[in-house]
């Protein structure tokens, strides 16, 4: 199974970006998309894999915050 998590690119230099993943910046490797400064992207392995718009970008990290609010439940 392949999770991929989403990111809004901050800065571009070369084929890296840093990608903002709600206010924890990482490099990632953007050879497999042609995005743009303020566009949204899913990364998976360091690598973005595709562009997605906003609303997307948004619903998918409410589900991970309930995936991941679940799990802190379930353990305890």
């Amino acid at each position: 199974m392949c999770l991929a998590v989403p990111g809004r690119i901050v800065s571009i230099e070369g084929d890296d970006a840093d990608v903002d993943f709600g206010g924890v910046i990482r490099r990632t490797n953007l050879t497999m998309v042609e995005a743009e400064v303020g566009d949204w992207v899913l990364i998976h392995a360091g690598f973005a894999i595709e562009k997605v718009d906003e609303e997307e970008a948004q619903r998918t990290l409410e589900l991970w915050k309930e995936v991941l609010q679940h799990e802190e439940t379930s353990f305890r």
